[in-house]
This record gives C-alpha cells, sequence and structure tokens, in this order.
C-alpha cells in the first residue's frame, strides 16, 4: 500500500507530468524520420526496382513483414536493448563507441570499435543527405494525386523547399522548433485516423500481425521476398534518430511517446495501406499502389494531406540535418574531424548549433540527388544501404556491448546477437542488391567521409608523436628561460595540444621576442569520452615554478569550449585571469613533404589540405580576437 500511495504524491505526479512534456516534445523532433516511411516504404515493395503482384499472399506478407521489422528492429534492439546503453545519458554511435571503448580500449579489439562507430559515422551522412531529399520529394509527389498537371511541378517545388530549409538553419530551431510538437502530433493522430477508417471497411487484413504470413511469404516467393526486405526496411528508417536524440530527451520520455503514440499510429495506418489496397482490384488497385498513403483519404482531404505531409517531411528532414550538426560537433571533440567554424543559435540551449560548412555541402548534395534521381522511387534504391548499413554496424557494437561491457553470460548474449545479425544481414544483403541502382551513392559518400576521418584522427596521431619527439620538458624550461629572458608585465597563455612538452609557440615567442610574460601559463584542452565534465573537475593547475603554470581544461564531448568562460571561474594559478592583461598564443603548424612518411603520400597530402582549411583556434575555443598571437612552425609527418 505504501508504494501505491507515494505514486500519488507531489514528486511522482510532478515527475510523470515533466516525463509527458517531454514524450510530447520528442513527438516534434525525433519521430519525423520514421513518421514519413509511410509516404513510401509499403508503395515501394510492389511498385520499386522488384514489383510484387497485388493479391492476398503478398500484401499480407509485406505488411506482416513490416510490423515484425518495427517491433524487432525499432522497439527491441533499439528503443528496449540500445536505450539502456546510454554514455552518461548520451546516445548514439559515436557515445556508443566511446563507452565501449572505457571497457575495451587496452584490449587488442579497443580499435575495431572505433572503425565500425568511424564507419556507421561516415554512413549517417549519406543518410542525412537522403532523408531530406526522399522524404521532401515524397510529400510533394502528392500532389499529383491531387492534379496530374502538377507533376512538372514536383521537382521546382522540392528544390526550393529544400534550400529554404537550409537557409533557414542558421537562425536556430528554437523559435519554428515551438510549432514542431502540434504539426507533428497532428500527422501521427491523421495516420491513425486514415488507418483505421479502412481497416474498420476490411478488417481481414489485421490476420497479418500472425508472422506465419511473413513466413508463408518467403515459402511461396522465396527470392521476390528477400529482396521486398530491400523496401520493407525503409519502414523503420530513423530508429537510429531514436538512440541518437536519447541525450535530449532521456529513454523513459522516448520510450512512452514510442510505444503509446508513434507506434500505433504508424502500424494503423500501414494496414490501413493494405486493406485499402485489398479491398480494390484491376485497375483500381494499381492506381492506388503508384501512391497509396495519399490514395488513403477521401478527394476533397487529399490536398489538405498533402500539406500537412509537405510540412512533416520539411520538420522530419530539420531533424536529419540537427543530428548532422550533433554528430559532427562530437566527431570534432572525439579528434575525428577537423575544427570548424561553429555557431550557437540558442543562448540557453547549448545542444542548438550551426555549422556552416556542414549546412551548405548537405544543401549542394541534396539539390544534386534531387536532380539527378527525379523522383522518390529512385531514392528509395539509395536510402536503404546506408540506413541498412549503420544498423549492422550498431549490431556489431551490440554484441560488444552484450559481451564486453554489460558481461551477459555467452549462451544469453549469442542468442540474442544471432538473431539481430541474421535480420539486419539480410536487410543489408538484400539492399545490397540495390547498389547499380543508386545504392552506390550513400556507399560513395560513406567511403570518403570515412577516408576522411580516418586520415584526419592517422594525421593528428603522428603530428603529436613527432611534435613529442622534439618536446624539451617544461620543468628544464622554465628555470633555463627565466635567467635568459626579459620579464614583462601581464600574463601569457600558450595552447598546447599536448600536456607535456613545451609548446613551439612558446619557444618561438622567446627566440625571437626574447622576452617573457611575469605569468606564463600552458593551457591543454583535453575532450574526455563522456558528454560532460562536472564543473569541479574543469580544470586541474600544476604550479611549475619562476611564474610557470601548466593548465588542463577538461571538457566532455558534447560541450562547448570556451577557454575564456572557464578561466573566469580559477583563482588558484597566480591569481584572477583580467582578459585585458592576457595574451594568448598560439601554434600554426606548417607541413613539410618527409622522405620517410607516416603515412601514404596522398593521404599526407590530404591531411595538410585539411589542416589548411581548419577552422583557427581562436574561433573554436571562443578567443578575444584582440588578444591572440599566431606564430607559424614547420614540421614533417
Amino acid at each position: 500500500m505504501a508504494s501505491h500511495a507515494g505514486a500519488h504524491a507531489p514528486g511522482g505526479k510532478d515527475r510523470t507530468s515533466a516525463k509527458v512534456k517531454l514524450a510530447v516534445g520528442a513527438v516534434g523532433i525525433v519521430f519525423g524520420d520514421i513518421g514519413t516511411s509511410p509516404l513510401y516504404a509499403f508503395r515501394e515493395t510492389f511498385v520499386g526496382p522488384h514489383p510484387l503482384a497485388l493479391d492476398q499472399l503478398h500484401i499480407l506478407g509485406v505488411v506482416s513483414l513490416i510490423f515484425w521489422s518495427m517491433t524487432l528492429v525499432v522497439s527491441i534492439q533499439y528503443v528496449t536493448i540500445l536505450m539502456q546503453a546510454d554514455n552518461k545519458g548520451q546516445g548514439g554511435s559515436l557515445a556508443l563507441v566511446a563507452l565501449i571503448s572505457r571497457h575495451m580500449g587496452g584490449s587488442r579489439f579497443g580499435w575495431l570499435t572505433v572503425l565500425l562507430g568511424v564507419m556507421a559515422t561516415s554512413l549517417f551522412y549519406g543518410d542525412s543527405m537522403i532523408t531530406p531529399a526522399i522524404s521532401v520529394l515524397s510529400a510533394v509527389e502528392g500532389l499529383t494525386v491531387v492534379e496530374a498537371r502538377f507533376e512538372r511541378w514536383v521537382i521546382p517545388i522540392a528544390l526550393v523547399m529544400l534550400v529554404g530549409l537550409f537557409l533557414i538553419q542558421k537562425r536556430g530551431t528554437a523559435k519554428v522548433g515551438a510549432l514542431f510538437a502540434p504539426i507533428m502530433i497532428t500527422y501521427f493522430v491523421v495516420l491513425a485516423v486514415l488507418g483505421v477508417a479502412h481497416i474498420v471497411q476490411n478488417p481481414g487484413v489485421l490476420v497479418a500481425l500472425n508472422p506465419w504470413y511473413a513466413v508463408q511469404f518467403f515459402m511461396v516467393d522465396k527470392t521476390l521476398a528477400f529482396l521486398a526486405l530491400g523496401s520493407v526496411v525503409l519502414a523503420v528508417t530513423g530508429a537510429e534518430a531514436l538512440y541518437a536524440d536519447m541525450g535530449h530527451f532521456g529513454r523513459g520520455p522516448l520510450r512512452l511517446s514510442w510505444f503509446a503514440f508513434v507506434m500505433p499510429a504508424l502500424l494503423l495506418n500501414y494496414f490501413g495501406q493494405a486493406a485499402m489496397v485489398t479491398a480494390l482490384s484491376g485497375p483500381e488497385a494499381a492506381e492506388a499502389i503508384r501512391n497509396p498513403f495519399f490514395m488513403m483519404a477521401p478527394d476533397i482531404m487529399r490536398l489538405p494531406l498533402v500539406i500537412l505531409a509537405m510540412l512533416a517531411t520539411f520538420i522530419a528532414s530539420q531533424a536529419v540535418i540537427s543530428g548532422a550538426f550533433s554528430v559532427t560537433h562530437q566527431a570534432m571533440q572525439l579528434g575525428f574531424i577537423p575544427r570548424l567554424s561553429i555557431l550557437h543559435t540558442s543562448e540557453t540551449e547549448a545542444g542548438q548549433i550551426y555549422i556552416p560548412a556542414i549546412n551548405w555541402a548537405l544543401m549542394v548534395a541534396v539539390i544534386l540527388l534531387v536532380l539527378t534521381f527525379q523522383n522518390s522511387s529512385n531514392l528509395a534504391s539509395a536510402y536503404g544501404i546506408a540506413v541498412t548499413g549503420a544498423m549492422l554496424i550498431d549490431t556489431c557494437l551490440m554484441a560488444a556491448l552484450l559481451l564486453a561491457v554489460w558481461r551477459w553470460k555467452w549462451w544469453l548474449a549469442v542468442p540474442v546477437v544471432v538473431v539481430f545479425f541474421i535480420v539486419d544481414g539480410s536487410y543489408f544483403a538484400a539492399n545490397a542488391t540495390k547498389v547499380p541502382d543508386g545504392g552506390w551513392f550513400p556507399l560513395l559518400i560513406g567511403a570518403v567521409v570515412f577516408t576522411l576521418l580516418t586520415t584526419w584522427a592517422k594525421g593528428r596521431k603522428l603530428m603529436h608523436e613527432r611534435m613529442a619527439e622534439v618536446a624539451l620538458p617544461i620543468e628544464i624550461f622554465a628555470k633555463s628561460a627565466t635567467n635568459s629572458a626579459t620579464r614583462v608585465p601581464g600574463t601569457a597563455i600558450f595552447m598546447a595540444s599536448s600536456t607535456a612538452g613545451v609548446p613551439s609557440a612558446l619557444l618561438h615567442n622567446i627566440k625571437h621576442n626574447k622576452v617573457l610574460h611575469e605569468r606564463v601559463v600552458v593551457l591543454t584542452v583535453k575532450i574526455a569520452d563522456y558528454p560532460y565534465v562536472e564543473l569541479a573537475k574543469r580544470h586541474e593547475i600544476h604550479d611549475l615554478g619562476h611564474g610557470f603554470y601548466r593548465l588542463i581544461l577538461h571538457y566532455g564531448f558534447m560541450e562547448e569550449t570556451d577557454v575564456p568562460r572557464a578561466l573566469a571561474d580559477i583563482e588558484h594559478c597566480g591569481g584572477m585571469f583580467d582578459m585585458m592583461q592576457t595574451s594568448f598564443f598560439l601554434s600554426r603548424q606548417t607541413l613539410l613533404p618527409s622522405e620517410n612518411p607516416g603515412m601514404m603520400i596522398w593521404r599526407e597530402k590530404v591531411f595538410a589540405w585539411m589542416l589548411r582549411n581548419a577552422a583557427n583556434a581562436m574561433e573554436f575555443f571562443r578567443l578575444p580576437t584582440n588578444r591572440v598571437v599566431e606564430l607559424g612552425s614547420q614540421l614533417e609527418i
């Protein structure tokens, strides 16, 4: 009885209310990608590259596959299992890799988990290019259901919407975001209502909840059933987004919104589409399957439905673009991407960022996709391979998670992992058949991004090794430099990538200017493999004597590296920091060709290009522009 009473305590009510509010907010932001799948997923299994006959066997088989795919992949693999694996509250492939690496970092397979995480991130960029293109195109194509003469306007309207979407990114999503939840809730309610309206007329379609109908499909038509998986998987695109956005909403609210609202609405709509097509025959069925989502609505409601779908796809695309910014920021902090210029679009929400380079690159790619593929059916062939590739990698990471981190008994972990390897592996294999029809695009993007990410990580490692080889111990330097240079008033902060040795900027300064400031601080910013660092553990100070200090600032990979703000809270490093009396000295390395390069010459050239085009440390660390001195040095790697 005590526990029952506790549930009605004011604190319990407040917690429930907060959870419901977060769950409602999540509907507006997280579920757009998977929510717009009914526009094309069911249709593609029948009119895609490997069309199926419109008979009861195939219709019930497909809708049964959709139901069980959503149950196994989204509900069990992602929402139930992977959402338990949070890295201090954060989800997503990179957060999962950081979590596993802490337990496997010293093992011989530790490097493999990092490599898998980089591969998943590389495929994500392909996904984030295709999602806006296919979602918006499929919604705008609904206009042709209203009026066939709109066909020639589909691509121009889609391009205007997409360009507008990328242009508003720099304004931030906070203001527009307030409208997202009501629109998406309306959209999901409409999905459910349309589905129920057709299921009531043809309730026999609900027998497809029985997995026997999916099995029967495979028994009768093995090859086509296997190939159909390549389109069925489009119904679960966006599953990774639920996991990646866990940090913004928490696993409880996401699970609540998924199981109580989003999943039922989606399934009702898919079964409704199946019920509608089953009830038709001949030319009517052939016409309906060309765009079953919009054909579900009565004539008078089709135009409002098209407008609602266009708004929903706009929101879904917004979420994917924001996700690309977030993943880029994580990868940058973890050392896989060079520093890029980041603008903060909200004064209160640290996670709301805008990265111009990523925004414009995505915009160009999306426009090229629309102009190249011309319609959503052609894009569907390109879409599946990125999604299934990322899902298969997440399954590999899940195996490492169950065995190395959670330490499940092997007899329990192996069957679970094998089931998901079979499921996700089948989806990936079915989509691999679409490589000539467009699947090459995300693979090409993934290969290019993977090369860039691994080249940057290897190049940085080699640079740090070369610099460490010639580094002079700072304790020895502090003693000798004190007697050989004139001391001048003020504070000099020398930024250093390593916590050992003397930064090259300090050596060049004393060599050319022959002066030392009264207080010399060698500052290193270290990024942890967890998202946030407690303020109490933000800084670490070592007094080296003679007015020299080594200061280390610790940040999580989700945090903004605002050095002046951190310095304002530090008192025990020779006194408080006055920005007007402080100068920041930065080193800028120029790479020289090496006789014995640490990596292939072409990769060394790519790394040199990335280094030249990286945003400078002044922007990245939010340093005051009028207090920065940059000194160059040359380096062979």
